[in-house]
Parts: structure tokens; C-alpha cells; sequence
């Protein structure tokens, strides 16, 4: 120690006690830190409990973009091995991951289904955070059950696998009680906070597809691979499928509220922009949700709103392990989450701000 550490020691008996405590509580800290890192895992999760455990919400890195150009698409268009049954006031919901509509989106989705309409929901990551397909499965069961507890029903889902005419294979849950909801897994590589994907995934995912720097993607389930047009076909093929009048989607890169948000909610919101003209839904059809910046934003949802959507996301969250939490007052003490579950901010085409 040095000399003044030293004279502090002789002099104040009680300055020792303070120490012994405070290196107690730091050894105490240093355990739950490890052991909360050996739970989660290496890589991904444990950036994501760093980001959890800030006082604000976890911010992604912003990575330029390359435009996306979709190719001329056929018309007539084939029917498609995924088409679906028409429903009442369709909305095709396009999200990155696995809890982005619950988180995001509610209660606008959970309302639409409460009055009948039909949800055609896909998701083009795993959400796997490198943690590979039984963790990305986890999270898709915590969506069906949160979307059991939206429509009010626990009946058995159904799974199909289904080859696009794109080339791509994807994976369907469909209730066996209700044919209105469809949830449609493309299962590509999550590509992380920081747009650099994971070791356990070739640290690739849709920003390099969409930028070049990757010229395949390969889901983790080990469907065929994607090319960047391939994955704009598949997109495409889902949205004539699903017969959709309206669109729920991420917010796309370039528009101001995606900075800060997740780099792959942006490419998502990118990818359905860049689509959605060439399959003949009107611009104005499109919603676009703010995604983590959001918390950046005023409280919105509030009351008995907000504990309807609190009990949707606990219901995901007891099956993901990485956000689980015990009750509705642990969910919205987790930093970020209390934040993004307390708004809701959706924006059509020309409020998004493009830069």
C-alpha cells in the first residue's frame, strides 16, 4: 500500500472495517456478476447481461447500410406453398426476433387479435444470440405462449415445414384452434448489439448480407442458405401468402428514430420497405415500430393497458432465460424492457424521418 494508505490505516481502525465491507461487497457483486455470465453463456449473452444490467435500456451500433434493391418480381405471382386462408382485416407482422412484437408492438397486435382480425407473424432471425437452435426454440415458445395468452386460448399448435417456391424452407406454427394466427421462423443468424454477429454463426448476419460482405446466409436449423435476393423473394412470397391488407414491421436504418436501436430491427424494417411497393400493399398500410429507442420517448402505456402487456411479455419471458423474470414488477425493473414496455410508438412512411 502507499504511504498515505498506510498512515489512514494507523490512524482510523474503523477506515479498516469500512474496507473489509466494501471489498465484501465488491467480492459479493464480482460472484453474482460471474456466475450471472456462466448462466447466460459466452459471447452474445454476455454482452446482453452487461447491456441489462445499465441503468438505461441496452443501445445497438449504427452501421451504414447499403440501399436495398428488390428485382423485378413475377406477375401474376404463383401461389405459394405457404398460402393461408384469408382473414379478416390481414396484418403481415415482420419482426428480427422472437419478442419484438410484444415488446414493441403491443397492445396494438394483442387489440387486433381481441377483435377478430388476423395476425400472419414472421421473424427472420432466430434471435439465437449465438447460442444456437435449442435457445432460439426456447424463445419460440415463449412467443406461443404469450400469443396464447393475446387470443385467450392454450390449445396445441401445429408445426409444418414448408419449401418456399424463393428456394427457402421456413418453419410454421399455426394453432390447431385458430387459423386466423400464423407464426412463420426463417431462423437466420442473429446478428448482435454491435452488427458483427457471433464465432458460433461466422460472425455474419443481415447487415453483412444486405452490404455485401457476406454473399450467404445460412439459418441456424440448417435450412438452405440465403442470398440477399433470395431473402427478398422469401419476404415477398410471405407477404402475398399471408393475403394482408396491413403491415407491422421494425424500423427501418435509415430513419432517425434507428439510431440506437438494434441492427437488426433495422435491416428487418429495411428489407419489408424495400419490398412491400412490389407486392402491391399501399405505402400507408405500413406501420413501422420504434424499437430501443423508444425508451428515449414519453410514457405511453399506462393503467390496465400496461398491465395486459406486462403479463403478455412475463409470459414470453418464463421460457427465455436470458430476460426471465418472476413476476410484472421484476419485467419493468429490467433496465430497458420496463422502458420499452411502458411505450408503444408506431410511424407511418412519412413520419419516419429518413436521413
Amino acid at each position: 500500500m502507499s504511504d498515505d494508505e498506510a498512515s489512514a490505516h494507523e490512524g482510523a481502525p474503523d477506515a479498516d472495517a469500512a474496507r473489509a465491507r466494501a471489498r465484501r461487497r465488491t467480492i459479493t457483486r464480482r460472484a453474482a456478476i460471474a456466475g450471472g455470465l456462466t448462466v447466460l453463456g459466452l459471447g452474445g449473452g454476455a454482452l446482453l447481461y452487461r447491456q441489462l444490467r445499465r441503468s438505461a435500456g441496452p443501445e445497438g451500433a449504427y452501421v451504414p447500410l447499403a440501399p436495398i434493391v428488390p428485382g423485378a418480381l413475377a406477375s401474376p405471382r404463383p401461389l405459394s406453398p405457404a398460402a393461408e386462408p384469408p382473414g379478416r382485416e390481414t396484418t403481415l407482422a415482420v419482426w428480427a426476433h422472437a419478442d419484438d412484437d410484444i415488446i414493441f408492438a403491443n397492445p396494438a397486435l394483442a387489440g387486433a387479435l381481441r377483435q377478430g382480425s388476423t395476425i400472419r407473424a414472421v421473424y427472420v432471425t432466430a434471435g439465437d444470440g449465438g447460442r444456437g437452435l435449442e435457445y432460439a426454440e426456447q424463445r419460440e415458445a415463449g412467443l406461443r405462449a404469450a400469443y396464447d395468452r393475446m387470443r385467450d386460448s392454450a390449445g396445441p399448435w401445429e408445426t409444418h415445414t414448408i419449401d418456399l417456391l424463393s428456394g427457402a424452407r421456413v418453419t410454421r406454427f399455426v394453432p390447431s384452434d385458430d387459423a386466423r394466427l400464423s407464426i412463420t421462423m426463417l431462423r437466420l443468424p442473429d446478428g448482435n448489439l454491435d452488427a458483427t454477429g457471433f464465432a458460433a454463426t461466422g460472425n455474419a448476419g443481415l447487415t453483412q448480407l444486405i452490404n455485401g460482405a457476406t454473399p450467404r446466409l445460412s439459418p441456424i436449423d440448417g435450412a438452405p442458405a440465403y442470398d440477399l435476393s433470395m431473402l427478398l423473394e422469401t419476404i415477398a412470397e410471405l407477404a402475398d401468402a399471408s393475403g394482408a391488407q396491413k403491415v407491422a414491421t421494425n424500423i427501418p436504418h435509415a430513419s432517425a428514430y434507428a439510431r440506437g436501436d438494434h441492427p437488426d430491427h433495422s435491416c428487418v424494417g429495411s428489407l419489408v420497405r424495400a419490398v412491400v411497393p412490389k407486392v402491391g400493399i399501399p405505402v400507408d398500410a405500413v406501420s413501422y415500430f420504434v424499437g430501443y429507442p423508444s425508451q428515449h420517448e414519453p410514457v405511453n402505456i399506462e393503467g390496465a393497458t400496461l398491465d395486459a402487456k406486462v403479463g403478455i411479455y412475463e409470459t414470453y419471458a418464463a421460457h427465455d432465460p436470458v430476460v426471465t423474470c418472476a413476476d410484472a414488477s421484476a419485467c419493468l425493473a429490467q433496465p430497458g424492457f420496463g422502458q420499452w414496455l411502458r411505450r408503444s410508438y408506431p410511424k407511418k412512411d412519412d413520419e419516419l424521418r429518413m436521413e
